[in-house]
């Protein structure tokens, strides 16, 4: 199975981490100049492991001349599969819209250019749906290039938008999935095409039940897998070969 989204590097023991529970793959996101040069390290000393790189929309005060000049080096790398994460986050009060605009539009560019992936990042406060309607607005002006909703919270408009782009739109679900009062997601992952579904842990982030209130582990994801296949009707078989093969298309991973 494939963690499609983790953030290895902020565990404590990445190398133990990535070898629990059978993994065959996982995406280790560098959202940070930092963070991109420790998830390619990670990437070119285990096989297993591949990297994107990128500015999460809370980093835009690392966003420099030089940090994009860093960033785009990186790009290159063999084991660098995808760019990001990207977008935009409404969560916390001191939000700079018109900086993660600037990033999210610079690495939408980055993806264009590249010919990978964009990993996407929205954040809203409860009750609130600014950045989703957001990066609605700023996606509009880049139809073509491939992105994954990554953390999916469910918002009906951004899910019928992602699918009115067709193939360009992947939606990764985590560990929130599982959670009770997840009814818009699970709504999401109930009815979504399956070949449009990726899964992630974004470990060390929102572990899923049962482990919830831990720190995640890429492991984990098998407990996001179990969750929606029983939401579903599927057999786990059936949905980690369908997602496999979703996480491997939309990065570009070698053929499992």
């Amino acid at each position: 199975m494939i963690d499609s989204h983790t953030h290895l590097d902020y565990l404590d023991d990445p190398a133990g981490a990535r070898g629990e529970l059978g993994l065959s793959a996982m995406v280790c996101i560098g959202a940070s100049p930092e963070h991109a040069r420790s998830a390619v390290a990670l990437a070119e000393q285990f096989g297993d492991v591949y990297a994107t790189v990128g500015i999460h929309p809370t980093d835009t005060d690392e966003d420099s001349p030089d940090a994009r000049e860093q960033i785009e080096a990186l790009t290159g790398h063999p084991r660098v599969v995808g760019i990001g994460e990207s977008g935009l986050d409404d969560y916390w009060d001191d939000t700079k819209r018109a900086a993660q605009v600037s990033a999210f539009e610079w690495q939408l560019d980055l993806a264009r250019r590249s010919g990978k992936v964009l990993v996407i990042h929205t954040r809203d406060k409860a009750g609130q749906d600014s950045a989703h309607r957001g990066v609605m607005d700023v996606l509009r002006a880049w139809p073509d290039v491939p992105v994954i909703l990554h953390c999916f919270s469910g918002h009906a408009d951004l899910l019928r938008f992602g699918l009115e782009r067709g193939e360009h739109t992947y939606f990764g679900f985590a560990g929130n999935t599982t959670y009770k009062n997840a009814r818009e997601i699970q709504a999401a992952a109930r009815d979504l095409p399956l070949t449009r579904m990726l899964l992630e842990t974004d470990a060390p982030f929102l572990a899923p039940v049962p482990k919830r209130g831990k720190p995640n582990r890429p492991g984990y994801v098998r407990h996001t897998l179990e969750f929606i296949a029983t939401l579903r009707g599927l057999d786990p078989e059936e949905l980690e070969a369908a997602t496999d093969a979703n996480t491997r298309r939309a990065y570009g991973l070698p053929l499992g």
